[in-house]
């Protein structure tokens, strides 16, 4: 064996010989021998013939077949001699220009192998040695292996052995507890959670195969069918009773036996089926039709859905029958699964404590209500929407009974949730589970409004018909009309929401009822006149007037015990009515508002400067046109007596009437303001003319203490003629006049060169009584003021001190209208 210092010294020798070899060839000599030698080369690579020997993939063969089928073999043959002669001479240069390098090169060969010999024996003595120690070695390895196996196999055997004790030991409990006579008083629990340890220690530990543990597994297989019998029958009692116990109990079994998940999955679908099943049974039209007898033999039910004659009304009942135990059925399943849901979220294992709900809901997993309701929601949808369109006669009893069907599904909903409202858990149904049912007759719901559309649209059309605009409908006609419209809104009060789509379509009725009697009223001179008797066209219009009246009084009657949206939605029909019951006698009120306010004007055409004690002819006019009025026109739009009607009944011709005779005493109060002069014997004669307009307004037209304001002024205005000038500021009466109509009748009181601003401006008194209609206090104070600034500037020109006593106490009036404009106007900003 070599000793290390030999092996040192023979990898030096190689080591020497290499650096022996790298200094010789850096010689110039090798130098020159490499140039020559790469030049050669390139000549070759240059050459054509030469060039494909140096190719990596040359192939002898193939270039001598190109050699001979070229014709030129001799000749390549020739070139390829002295290539080989330019080889051989340049290799033997390249010899002798390297002699001494290779001759070192030998030298170091020769230390090299010597240095390999040395090698090979130390490596020889090496593997001796490692042969020696392996036979020492062998046989101690051997025999730890056997040992380790034996003792594996012992850990092994008595893991087994102690599987297989603790087996029996607990196959041994459970046939105690699975033994108990009384399965009130068995422990299913407990028996469970042994059933499930043993098949757990069975897997974990493969002891199949084991004969005792092969026939203890027997016994514990059919101990396990038993305890998913008693568990579900436990769990089924409790959902059915409502009895938290029972079902927690029944769910602990099944978590203690592994199969929680799967269980609760099982029973889901199974009340799945029950509620859609429920559904279809419902609607089984060959059952409703041929169930029960009496109906006329076989074949009860015909192609389109509909019950043979004679069979029609006791299957509408049976239809009604079943969708109530229908809504009984999918109110028991929505119920039984909530109740399963929250005991899951209460229930936590003893041990673990882990939720029961956790194991079989993950997150964003639908609730097990949601799950149960969608899937009826959906079936309910489908047999709705397929029964419409494939049973006429369900479809006709859902239709007219649509209120009904809607309420069995309000109540349906409103049953689970009060049976679900339990504080701290959530509600079976939500606000959208509730849309979504009733969204699922919609169909029914669409068919139920257009049949109400229908049958009022069908009797306004038979009231008003079209073809015969001269005939008026009697006041039963119009009374079929407002009993129809009261019986849709009854027959649907119960729903909210449901009346509210009823009263839409009533709404469209009613403009339709509008647009008809729009379409009767008589136009022309003839609804006009007021000199004679009423006319026919006239008496039409009355009567068109009222029957408008009393469908606008009673439908908005109807509405009063309504929510606050039920009158918005009537609000544009009943406007609709109410402006075509105006406009059948506007044309009439106006003509006679006119001829009176004519009477009135003639008040400037009385002298009430002079003493003269004969009443005014205007004014016997003006009660003789009152009177008329009232026995050929108002009578027969007004009640009997005028002064039994209050302000809270008022109607529509009654607001009309009203609005004539308040119009009559604010016109009167204002031209009467406008006489000048008014002598004392005036003044005596105004009043009595002011108490012969009350009492004619008062018994003809409407009472007088009804009318506010105007009656108020024309009671303000008699005393206040009378009282002096310097007593006018300040008096209480002034509140219920307008400061116009005192600023008018101040300038009665005036010198003659004050002229009044009709006087200034040249107007006849029904033009300045237009001008006052269009203008506000405000601006007919304007008028007046530069009425005061022409008087002053007189009064300065004359060159006298004083004024009239009335000129002060207009500019104080005045100056007290615009006042009060410039408080309104901040009191606007402000707000």
């Amino acid at each position: 064996m070599a000793s290390p210092a030999v092996h040192r010294s023979s990898i030096q020798r190689v080591s020497t010989f290499k650096d022996r070899t790298t200094t010789t060839a850096a010689t110039p000599s090798s130098s020159t021998g490499t140039s020559s030698s790469l030049s050669l080369l390139d000549s070759f690579a240059s050459d054509p013939i030469f060039s494909k020997f140096l190719s990596s993939d040359f192939n002898s063969t193939q270039f001598s077949s190109d050699a001979l089928s070229s014709g030129t073999a001799a000749a390549r043959a020739e070139k390829i001699q002295d290539g080989i002669r330019l080889l051989e001479k340049q290799l033997r240069s390249e010899v002798l220009n390297r002699h001494d390098d290779l001759l070192a090169q030998l030298s170091s060969v020769k230390d090299a192998d010597s240095s390999l010999a040395s090698i090979r024996s130390a490596v020889s003595t090496l593997q001796s040695s490692v042969r020696r120690i392996r036979s020492e070695i062998a046989d101690p390895n051997r025999q730890i292996r056997s040992k380790t196996v034996q003792l594996s196999n012992l850990h092994f055997t008595v893991d087994l052995l102690q599987s297989t004790v603790r087996v029996l030991r607990l196959s041994k409990k459970l046939r105690e507890v699975m033994a108990e006579p009384d399965v009130q008083k068995l422990d299913l629990s407990k028996a469970a959670q042994l059933h499930s340890e043993i098949l757990r220690l069975c897997n974990e530990n493969d002891l199949s195969g084991i004969g005792v543990i092969d026939e203890e597994l027997k016994l514990v297989f059919e101990a396990g069918q038993r305890l998913r019998s008693e568990g579900m029958k436990a769990l089924e009692r409790g959902l059915e009773g409502f009895n938290q116990a029972e079902v927690g109990a029944g769910l602990q079994v099944f978590y203690n036996l592994g199969e929680l998940r799967s269980t609760v999955d099982g029973l889901i679908n199974k009340y799945k089926s029950q509620g859609v099943k429920s559904v279809s049974v419902a609607l089984d039209m060959k059952a409703i039709s041929g169930g029960g007898g009496g109906f006329g033999g076989p074949g009860g039910i015909q192609r389109s859905g509909t019950p043979q004659i004679g069979s029609g009304g006791k299957a509408k009942e049976r239809l009604w029958q079943r969708m109530g135990s229908c809504m009984d059925q999918l109110h028991s399943v929505v119920v039984a699964i909530w109740h399963l849901q929250r005991v899951l979220s209460k229930k936590r294992d003893p041990f673990t404590h882990v939720l029961l709900l956790d194991e079989v809901m993950q997150d964003g997993d639908p609730l097990l209500t949601a799950r149960v309701w969608e899937a009826i929601v959906k079936s309910f949808a489908n047999q709705m929407k397929s029964t419409f369109t494939a049973s006429s006669f369900v479809k006709e009893i859902f239709t007219v009974g649509y209120p009904k069907l809607l309420s069995m599904i309000e109540n349906l909903v409103e049953r689970i949730s009060r049976d679900t409202d339990v504080k701290g858990v959530l509600p079976a149904i939500t606000v959208e589970g509730r849309d979504q049912m009733v969204g699922a007759i919609e169909v029914f719901q669409t068919a139920f409004l257009a049949l109400c559309l229908s049958r009022l649209s069908d009797l306004v059309n038979s009231v008003f018909p079209m073809s015969n605009r001269g005939s008026v409908p009697s006041k039963e006609h119009i009374s079929r009309i407002i009993s129809r419209i009261q019986e849709e809104i009854e027959a649907v009060q119960l729903d909210a929401r449901l009346t509210l789509l009823v009263l839409r379509e009533i709404s469209k009725v009613l403009l339709l009822l509008a647009q008809r009697a729009e379409y009767q009223i008589s136009t022309g001179p003839e609804a006009r006149q007021i000199s004679g008797p009423a006319t026919p066209a006239q008496v039409k219009n009355f009567t068109l007037c009222q029957h408008l009246q009393d469908i606008h009084g009673s439908i908005s009657a109807m509405t009063k015990g309504l929510p606050p949206i039920a009158s918005d939605i009537l609000s544009q029909s009943l406007n609709t009515i109410y402006e075509v019951a105006c406009d059948s006698v506007t044309s009439l009120f106006q003509s006679m508002l006119d001829h009176l306010e004519s009477c009135i004007l003639e008040i400037h055409n009385q002298n009430f400067g002079a003493t003269d004690n004969n009443s005014s002819s205007y004014m016997e006019e003006l009660q003789k046109h009152i009177s008329h009025f009232r026995t050929e026109f108002l009578s027969k739009l007004l009640p009997s007596s005028a002064k039994v009607i209050s302000i809270g009944t008022e109607t529509i011709c009654t607001r009309l009437v009203r609005s004539m005779a308040s119009r009559v005493l604010i016109f009167f109060i204002r031209h009467a303001s406008l006489v000048r002069p008014l002598s004392e014997s005036g003044k005596l004669r105004m009043a009595r003319d002011m108490a012969e307009l009350e009492l004619a307004v008062g018994q003809n037209l409407f009472p007088v203490e009804q009318l506010g304001a105007p009656y108020r002024a024309l009671r303000a205005f008699r005393p206040v003629i009378f009282l002096e000038t310097s007593q006018l500021n300040g008096s209480p009466l002034l509140q219920d006049l307008p400061p116009s109509v005192i600023l008018h009748h101040l300038y009665s009181r005036a010198p003659d060169e004050l002229q009044s601003p009709m006087q200034r401006n040249k107007l006849s008194p029904l033009q300045y009584s237009l001008w006052l209609d269009s203008q506000g206090e405000d601006q007919i104070w304007k008028g007046i003021k530069a009425t005061l600034d022409d008087y002053a500037v007189q009064v300065k020109a004359r060159g006298d001190k004083e004024f009239s006593p009335v000129y002060p106490l207009m500019l104080s009036l005045g100056s007290s209208i615009t006042e009060n404009n410039v408080v309104s106007r901040k009191s606007n900003t402000i707000n």
